[in-house]
């Protein structure tokens, strides 16, 4: 399994707009995301890749994206995200509980946020708390039906201490946690299931927590 190192910047951030140019300056590297899991039924794999930085009080996210159609049908969060063109961050930030937040954004911003310790009785992130994650995406707000055209996109998150509603986290400095980050589009004219770390199941699961890799804020 891999080990995602998310460094401090030691600065203040207060946009997710300024993310790419202030992750690029801090010479933050990025991760690709390149797990065919399930290569029988789901072969495909776009070009997919992150970078994530903390400020202590908010995580900070970039994906940039190449895929050969977009999508972006769902018009506020907490629709059918995963079914658009879709990338998604699990993270279980105290590895004693078992609770998992699964971060999940389309190519136009909206975005679902959960809690829980496996797929079934997540706990949605009441609207207070998503209204103060800050997001920006190169393709706009605005939803549209699939284009079946090549397409590059990005987006870029802040995600406050408080996103991680279900646990008090005075900041993330030292934190060690575990996860994992998908690119998926259930519903794109060519389906697909990518992964960071592997997942090592006979059908598409990314809630599967025992295939998390380590995470450390540092």
């Amino acid at each position: 399994m891999q080990t995602l190192i998310i460094p401090n910047l030691n600065q203040k951030v207060a946009s997710a707009s300024g993310i790419p140019a202030i992750l690029q300056a801090a010479g933050v590297p990025y991760n690709h995301i390149t797990h065919v899991n399930w290569p029988e039924g789901y072969p495909y794999k776009p070009k997919v890749e992150f970078a994530a930085a903390h400020t202590g009080d908010a995580l900070l996210l970039h994906y940039r994206v190449e895929e050969q159609s977009v999508r972006a049908v769902a018009k506020q969060d907490h629709e059918h995200i995963w079914e658009d063109s879709c990338v998604e961050f699990f993270v279980m930030p105290v590895e004693t509980d078992g609770l998992y937040y699964n971060i999940e954004c389309n190519c136009t911003g909206k975005l679902i946020v959960a809690v829980g310790e496996g797929r079934d009785g997540r706990k949605p992130a009441p609207a207070e708390v998503m209204r103060k994650i800050d997001r920006w995406s190169s393709l706009g707000t605005e939803p549209f039906d699939t284009r079946e055209e090549p397409t590059k996109w990005e987006v870029a998150l802040r995600l406050p201490l408080k996103t991680f509603f279900q646990h008090k986290i005075g900041s993330l400095e030292g934190l060690s946690a575990k996860g994992n980050v998908y690119k998926c589009g259930d519903n794109l004219p060519v389906p697909h299931f990518i992964s960071w770390n592997p997942i090592h199941t006979a059908t598409p699961d990314f809630h599967r927590p025992e295939f998390f890799g380590q995470i450390l804020f540092v």
